[in-house]
């Protein structure tokens, strides 16, 4: 399935995305299975919204060997865990606000993983189990304010600093697939999944082992290596192999 959350004159609700036709459903990703409206909504016109609406966004810093590189740091022995707060998190096709106080703004694309029933102190040979989905995420920071700070709250916490999209799909294997990103059509970064340092399982289990994660909680997997800085008006693409095209517009706030 592969599932989206979009606005309607209802309010906020979920479909399935066939084609390019979304199916509404009564229900949501997370009650099982799918009970679907008679109405459906072209894609193209559709308002895409986050895909869920999640308590906390889990991120996994460095966790790309050539992005630790880049920046010249060690490879981490431990994941580096950050959170992103709900309000940063905006859909497919919206705009990504440039902050005043913000003088470098960063794409990072990245592997995100939908969590589907709540999950504690599980093993890894259990984790996939606990997965919804996969999507889309650019994990947006203000990179000029990173360093400043010592730590990366600020940096990548403002609203709109979380698009995903533009649907959760259960059809995919997280493992190995080709991830890229794109600026105004020029390629940026390029790699694989398969080369995270941390592997998926991994982190969900040792993530459950922390902190209770929810239905509908990120884990945004870290990003590769390739970034750089984004101005207003540049459109940025992010595309992993299954799971489509995350495109968010760059507006000065």
């Amino acid at each position: 399935m592969k599932y989206v959350r979009v606005q309607t004159d209802r309010g906020a609700e979920y479909g399935i995305l066939k084609n390019s036709l979304i199916q509404l459903m009564e229900n949501t990703p997370f009650d099982g299975k799918p009970i679907l409206k008679d109405e459906a909504i072209n894609a193209d016109d559709a308002v895409f919204l986050a895909p869920v609406p999640f308590s906390k966004a889990v991120c996994i810093g460095l966790n790309y060997r050539d992005h630790a590189v880049e920046f010249g740091l060690p490879i981490p022995e431990s994941p580096v865990v950050f959170l992103k707060p709900s309000t940063s998190a905006t859909g497919h096709r919206s705009n990504i606000i440039y902050p005043k106080m913000c003088h470098r703004l960063d794409y990072e694309a990245e592997l995100a993983v939908v969590i589907g029933k709540t999950a504690r102190n599980i093993s890894e040979e259990d984790a996939l189990s606990y997965v919804l989905g996969y999507t889309i995420a650019n994990d947006v920071t203000a990179r000029d304010l990173q360093p400043k700070n010592g730590q990366w709250t600020i940096a990548k916490g403002f609203d709109t600093f979380m698009p995903l999209g533009p649907y959760i799909s259960d059809e995919v294997d997280g493992s190995s697939l080709m991830i890229t990103s794109r600026v105004n059509g020029e390629m940026k970064q390029k790699s694989n999944t398969s080369n995270l340092i941390f592997s998926i399982p991994y982190l969900i289990s040792y993530l459950s082992h922390v902190m209770t994660l929810l239905p509908g909680d990120i884990i945004s997997t870290g990003t590769p290596g390739g970034i750089s800085g984004m101005q207003p008006g540049d459109k940025v693409e992010i595309e992993i192999e299954g799971l489509g095209i995350l495109e968010n517009v760059i507006k000065a706030e």
